[in-house]
């Protein structure tokens, strides 16, 4: 098959190079690989009916999809444009279309000039342009035994022409039947996206509609005042009380599986278990066991059956983290356990049934994956039911101290300590950019309170005031790697101490004892635009913008 697939395809009438037989077997083949493809219903029927040029001896072809009414919804040609298919189907005379719907057979006219359903009938543009003759053959499309749809094609008789009209039916027939299996799909498809979307729309409208100011809701674990926190967890209270799928996006460290078990802590699967898994961390194989389970002697070093977390979570949530980062293949295997709710076990074929609420977590753009193609789109429809977008720590800034407190308590607890912030030290935190949201602050906390001197944490205690801020090493790491004109002037570096900050720019090999100390502001080149000089400074400072601003010479309202 594999060397079938990589040949050019045979015509099915060709007398040399393979039998009737294998040329038909070859154009299943590959038309079943083509409808199994998830791109748009419109562009892969009509790309059925181009391999179908590839091994028919035909000029035209049409699929037409009917809708309950009996009119044509979808009509694709081959040998015309899109935009003149459904012209050329409505030339076929009403009588043939509706015997092959009615009959639910194939209808075969050898020679369409001389057949008495086409008098009078308008031929313009099927068959040849010589007036020669030719064969119209036309198979229904079925769904369930109903017919759907309609396949006709032509067949131009020449002297270099040898077909079967009862070879070309059968194939035909063989693929309307996969042309009608894959429609059905969609259909399904379609329509379980139209009721997901529904029900998102009305837990939407149902959240919109909470009127009144409410009262800041208190969840264990998650700690702030902010407007965008509350939003927040008053909608996890509302979609916590339904069974939906719910998808948590945000950036790294925004504490997304704590959201998780609060969605289950207030759902009325509390009682059951919440089993969690990060799909990142695991090979596909590995991935697929986990989920799963598998039996004994399934695989070198199953040594004993053992359950996967779909049958863990019964009765329970499943929370699956970074879920952007599974492989195509298993994205499949994981979409029928969702649609589903039944799976084998690894080695085994007896299928089993959960009933598991599926919370996933993402900081991954899924929509431009879906778009390249790397995450099925009908897995994303699935499990972004409800999605719920957690701020960045920069959106939270009311919520830093209340954090920073909340990480120095637990250190104390820890270590028996009694530290405590000055004044000077949250005007610090405030001043910080903390890319790594919620878990870059809580480092930076446990490490400034390791190293702190006194009973108090000041602002002298912070790695950023002693030039060792983690972040800001690697954001200067990422400006270094970056490649950089020979021209460039190197910002300051800037030290705080104990009184004014000071600027001090990096000294060349040459440069004498006796140089003048550089400006507080730096030098930078003429063609470096604003915001070059900007980015730069802020790499430098480590995304503090006080620390920026001094580098700049700018307050740090103008930067």
């Amino acid at each position: 098959m594999t060397a079938t697939s990589r040949a050019a395809p045979a015509p099915l009438g060709a007398a040399r190079g393979a039998s009737h037989a294998e040329a038909a077997l070859a154009g299943v083949y590959e038309i079943s690989k083509l409808l199994a493809s998830p791109h748009r219903l419109e562009a892969t029927l009509a790309g059925v009916l181009a391999l179908l040029s590839s091994f028919l001896d035909m000029d035209h072809g049409l699929i037409a999809l009917l809708g309950p009414d009996g009119e044509p919804e979808v009509v694709t040609g081959a040998g015309w444009s899109e935009a003149n298919a459904k012209r050329y189907f409505d030339r076929l005379p009403e009588r043939v279309v509706g015997q092959i719907v009615a009959t639910k057979m194939p209808v075969v006219v050898p020679n369409v000039r001389e057949d008495p359903m086409f008098a009078g009938a308008d031929l313009t543009g099927w068959g040849a342009d010589d007036e020669a003759p030719f064969a119209i053959i036309g198979v229904p499309i079925k769904s369930e035994d109903k017919v759907v749809g309609t396949l006709t094609i032509d067949r131009v008789h020449t002297d270099r022409t040898h077909f079967r009209f009862d070879q070309d039916v059968r194939f035909l027939t063989m693929i309307a039947n996969l042309v009608g299996q894959t429609l059905r799909l969609h259909r399904v498809v379609s329509r379980d996206r139209e009721r997901l979307m529904e029900e998102q729309r009305r837990l939407e409208k149902e959240l919109s509609s909470t009127g009144g100011e409410p009262a800041p809701a208190k969840i264990e674990g998650i700690v702030g005042n902010s407007p965008a926190l509350q939003a927040v967890i008053e909608k996890v209270r509302i979609v916590a009380r339904t069974h939906s799928t719910v998808l948590l996006r945000g950036e790294s460290g925004t504490g997304k599986e704590l959201f998780a078990r609060a969605l289950h802590a207030l759902s009325s699967r509390q009682g059951g278990p919440f089993v969690k898994l990060n799909c990142a961390a695991l090979p596909e194989t590995v991935l697929e066991s986990e989920l799963f389970g598998h039996e004994k002697g399934a695989f070198t070093g199953a040594v004993a059956q053992r359950k996967g977390r779909f049958e863990q979570a019964h009765g329970g949530t499943l929370f699956l983290d970074e879920i952007g980062e599974i492989s195509p293949s298993f994205q499949a295997k994981l979409l029928r356990v969702l649609q589903e709710g039944e799976f084998e076990r690894v080695g085994s074929s007896r299928t089993l049934k959960v009933d598991v609420r599926l919370i996933c977590a993402t900081n991954r753009n899924l929509e431009e994956a879906v778009s390249r193609g790397e995450f099925r789109a009908d897995l994303y429809y699935r499990i972004s039911v409800v999605p719920i977008f957690l701020p960045p720590l920069r959106d939270r800034k009311k919520d830093l101290p209340l954090l920073a407190k909340e990480f120095l308590r637990r250190f104390n607890k820890e270590h028996g300590s009694d530290l405590s912030f000055s004044e000077a030290a949250f005007s610090v935190l405030s001043e910080c950019y903390f890319p790594g949201n919620i878990r870059e602050l809580e480092n930076c906390v446990r490490r400034t309170a390791t190293l702190a001197r006194g009973k108090s944490i000041v602002a002298g205690d912070f790695a950023c005031h002693n030039d060792g801020c983690l972040s800001a090493m690697l954001w200067r790491g990422a400006a270094r790697a970056a490649p950089q004109p020979a021209s460039f002037t190197p910002l300051p570096i800037v030290r705080v101490g104990s009184g004014t900050a000071r600027a001090q720019t990096p000294k060349p090999a040459h440069a004498t004892a006796a140089a003048p100390a550089p400006a507080s502001a730096p030098a930078v080149a003429d063609v470096q635009s604003e915001r070059d000089r900007l980015v730069e400074a802020m790499e430098t400072a480590g995304w503090v913008q006080a620390k920026a601003a001094r580098i700049l010479g700018l307050t740090p309202r103008q930067v």
